[in-house]
């Protein structure tokens, strides 16, 4: 580890991570992606790297309803390409449905699949941010 990379690790902050089970989103444009997910999911930054030359971050760390999800630009000439997003959903279980779903089409997520109620009784819905990530929303039907 050269001199800099010690003294930069050295002065980060300890973060707590909420959740067991944490996201990391590698996308073109993390800090554009962090403050739209503060605009559309009430995204509270927790700690972010400073940017490069090239304005890019390795690293920001957000609370999203609760839990931990973490970005950061791709550096392909370290081996760590832009990949399209495949084969995931970032699901987010909320309680006032209504109102997540209209903040997040209010800052600009594509809708994919309108909510409806599920054959398991849950209320869904589908979403794709401008950043190419498919998000969820499910919240229990209230009787």
């Amino acid at each position: 580890m050269t001199d800099t990379a010690e003294q930069t690790q050295s002065s980060q902050p300890r973060v707590p991570v909420h959740g067991g089970v944490v996201a990391y989103l590698t996308v073109d444009g993390a800090v554009k992606a962090a403050d739209f997910y503060k605009r559309a999911f009430g995204a509270e930054e927790a700690f972010m790297f400073p940017v490069d030359e090239k304005g890019r971050t390795m690293h920001i760390h957000l609370y999203i309803n609760g839990s931990s999800v973490m970005l950061g630009d791709a550096f392909p000439e370290y081996g760590h390409a832009l990949e399209k997003p495949q084969s995931f959903v970032m699901q987010l279980v909320v309680e006032d449905f209504d109102a997540w779903w209209k903040r997040a089409v209010d800052a600009g997520l594509e809708v994919i699949i309108e909510p409806q109620v599920m054959f398991w009784g849950d209320r869904w819905g589908q979403l794709r941010d401008p950043f190419g990530v498919t998000w969820a929303m499910n919240a229990p039907v209230n009787e």
